[in-house]
């Protein structure tokens, strides 16, 4: 099977950085993988991605070694499923608050005995090689989002979880949890100390630490904190960026 080399690396120690997708084209996907990164997350809870989208834009990102994840929009198990089937190597399921949650989320991610996946993977078996069913299980990642306060006081609870692979931080969401306005570079002491929290509640229980970041500044502070699975931006807000810097220098005053 193909290996998934995102996973591989958080395994050994190891931090990737990776980008996230909101548009629903597989050729910006395409565009995206061969910028080289560890890989990429079609976001199908808050970007305009949606299971019409999803197995074009993992074909673009085949075309190099970038992992594709993909964000489904809740923790629901036909979800995960058909994300799996259509080729993912990872999920990211939000908003996961207990160990039940994280229990659920990891069942749909691993065929029996470890879970209650079904058989038929399509085009996960394409993608991944013909011994797909047979390892899949060791390949997929499962990630879960830590972004409530609830989550916040069940963290072993949650990543003690056997099968969670990862612990992924939204920090808009958790920012909302602390009572504070919602953004996610957020320089607030409250918010820093919940986020090294969880960092040290990963380090405890053998999960990979990640987080979702809008900047060069913040996904360098968080690597150095040891955080293994960063997010250096979306290919929306670069384009948007880009084309707002370049207008504003060829615009008369």
């Amino acid at each position: 099977m193909r290996p998934n080399t995102a996973l591989r690396a958080w395994r050994e120690g190891r931090s990737t950085v990776g980008a996230w997708l909101a548009i629903n084209s597989s050729y910006s996907a395409e565009v995206m993988a061969h910028v080289g990164f560890d890989w990429l997350c079609l976001d199908m809870q808050h970007g305009v991605v949606d299971n019409n989208d999803i197995v074009p834009m993992m074909q673009g990102i085949s075309t190099t070694d970038t992992i594709p994840f993909v964000r489904v929009n809740w923790n629901d198990p036909a979800a995960i499923m058909n994300a799996l089937d259509a080729g993912a190597y990872g999920i990211v399921i939000p908003l996961v608050n207990s160990g039940e949650e994280a229990a659920r989320a990891v069942a749909a991610c691993r065929y029996p005995p470890d879970g209650m996946r079904s058989a038929g993977p399509a085009r996960g078996r394409l993608y991944g090689g013909d011994d797909y069913l047979e390892r899949a299980n060791e390949e997929i990642a499962c990630i879960v989002m830590i972004e409530t306060a609830e989550a916040l006081e069940r963290l072993d609870e949650i990543l003690s979880t056997p099968g969670v692979d990862a612990a992924y931080i939204g920090p808009a969401d958790l920012a909302f949890g602390l009572g504070l306005p919602p953004y996610g570079d957020n320089p607030d002491p409250t918010h820093a100390a919940a986020i090294e929290r969880i960092l040290e509640a990963c380090k405890r229980n053998s999960v990979a630490p990640g987080i979702h970041t809008g900047s060069v500044e913040y996904t360098k502070k968080y690597l150095d904190m040891g955080f293994q699975m960063v997010t250096l931006g979306s290919e929306y807000r670069w384009m948007q960026a880009r084309a707002a810097s370049d207008l504003a220098e060829v615009r008369p005053a």
